[in-house]
């Protein structure tokens, strides 16, 4: 885990993607997505850092997908540190982000609140 790159604005852990071997992170300017990442464009024009500091209930975007709206509702409920140091000892766990492709153990939910469980306890 490479925690010092954080959230990106969405939602997705930078800080667990297997792309942050060649990417600093959402606002590095290096993510390959960034000049058409809505919640990017959104977030910046709103004058905030992350989806999760906005007080519209939004789905745009890539928070039209379980697992970063489920880690956005969790940063806005719990914190970012909170969340940072869940997906740490998950990680230490076992529990993976990416397997093959981007798909991992934290896209296995249909159901928000089941996912944000997984997300506090590591076990389903």
């Amino acid at each position: 885990m490479k925690r010092e790159l954080g959230i990106a604005r969405c939602g997705l852990a930078c800080c667990l993607c297997s792309e942050n071997i060649i990417c600093a992170g959402c606002d590095s300017g290096q993510c390959p997505d960034k000049d058409g990442c809505e919640n990017r464009k959104c977030s910046i024009s709103k004058g905030i850092k992350h989806c999760y500091e906005c007080s519209e209930a939004c789905q745009k975007g890539m928070l039209s997908k379980i697992k970063p709206y489920a880690f956005t509702e969790f940063a806005k409920r719990y914190g970012e540190d909170t969340l940072l140091d869940c997906l740490e000892r998950n990680e230490k766990m076992g529990v993976i982000y990416h397997r093959e492709g981007i798909n991992g153990d934290y896209d296995d939910s249909d159901d928000v609140e089941e996912l944000i469980n997984f997300i506090k306890t590591g076990n389903r």
